[in-house]
């Protein structure tokens, strides 16, 4: 039975949301109207949040970077609120990562602007290994944790690295991707999955890291293509259970190789308030599936339930629900 908890690791961000009248073309002038506001975000305060919500007595421990700056203050007061999360191990130095969110109140598009901050800078040398106690180490975003992203002689890249040390210290390993265009998923992405447990990404992130094709035409899901890509994803080494995510559905192969498959919660569009850390619910909710041993199609549909909640509030985990409730409105949802 697992007792020691979870430790999440990687970004956070203080995201910084101003609505606009449309994006202007270069050398042209747009309005910031009322209602800027910010939020945390990022891997680590996603998944932790919404762990300490969906149970308040499971032990967790935050792994990261902020900087000496009020953002960073801010952060931490977000995951303080929660009593069941330390943060004693997260280190301060420089500015905090943040996000400039450009909403266009117009055409309902958003643009990101990102600045890397202290993030960058997380490393394994920041962990204190002797005197971590985790059953599971969840760590997010590959990509998008510059130190982390660099090559390594011997592992092909430091994060790689990172999660070998977790493995061979007896810590389960969770890894999480950012989306991305480019082609750095294939250079990056399957060092770490060599020593990588658990593997929960969405099918845009699945499609750049295994070369299989799950977007066809007019954007719909191949779902044929999806056992494929997660066969893909065990045979770059995932131990356990690769696990594929989208608007759709859940889709996993565990570690005796079943492949197995659920439709998401048919949340009624009413009550969908935003799409913000919905795939960090949905991780979240996975990771306490595995913690708690269930076998993974409870952890899919715990996973669904997670990320049903999510969306019906704006921000990111202000909707997450304790787990017995978020199954509830799961159930309710499926009638």
């Amino acid at each position: 039975m697992n007792q020691n908890g979870i430790a999440v690791a990687g970004n956070m961000i203080v995201d910084v949301l101003y609505p606009i009248l449309g994006h202007p073309k270069p050398g042209e002038l747009t309005t910031i109207t009322e209602g800027v506001s910010r939020s945390s975000g990022g891997a680590l305060c996603n998944v932790i949040v919404d762990l300490a919500k969906l149970d308040p007595d499971l032990p967790l421990t935050a792994l990261g970077r902020v900087g000496t700056d009020p953002e960073g203050d801010y952060v931490l007061d977000k995951l303080r609120a929660h009593d069941n999360i330390d943060t004693s191990r997260v280190l301060r130095e420089g500015l905090t990562s943040f996000t400039a969110v450009m909403a266009d109140t117009i055409g309902k598009q958003r643009t990101f602007y990102h600045y890397r901050g202290a993030n960058a800078r997380f490393c394994e040398s920041d962990i204190d290994w002797d005197n971590l106690k985790a059953d599971i180490l969840h760590i997010g975003y590959i990509l998008l944790l510059d130190a982390l992203d660099e090559p390594d002689d011997a592992f092909g890249t430091k994060m790689a690295r990172l999660l070998h040390t977790a493995q061979q210290r007896g810590i389960l390993t969770s890894i999480d991707v950012v989306s991305e265009t480019g082609d750095r998923f294939g250079r990056i992405v399957p060092p770490a999955l060599k020593y990588t447990d658990y593997c929960v990404i969405n099918e845009l992130e699945a499609e750049a890291s295994t070369g299989v094709l799950l977007r066809g035409e007019n954007n719909a899901l191949l779902r044929e293509n999806l056992p494929a890509a997660l066969n893909r994803l065990k045979a770059l080494g995932v131990s356990r259970w690769a696990v594929i995510h989208a608007p759709e559905g859940a889709y996993g192969v565990d570690e005796h190789g079943n492949y197995l498959e659920t439709d998401s919660a048919p949340l009624p569009r009413a009550m969908i308030k935003g799409t913000v850390g919905a795939g960090d619910a949905f991780c979240s909710g996975v990771l306490y599936g595995a913690y708690r041993n269930l076998p993974l199609v409870e952890a899919l549909e715990m996973g669904n339930a997670a990320a049903a909640c999510s969306l019906t509030e704006s921000g990111a985990t202000e909707g997450m629900r304790r787990a017995d409730d978020a199954l509830m409105l799961c159930r309710e949802l499926r009638k």
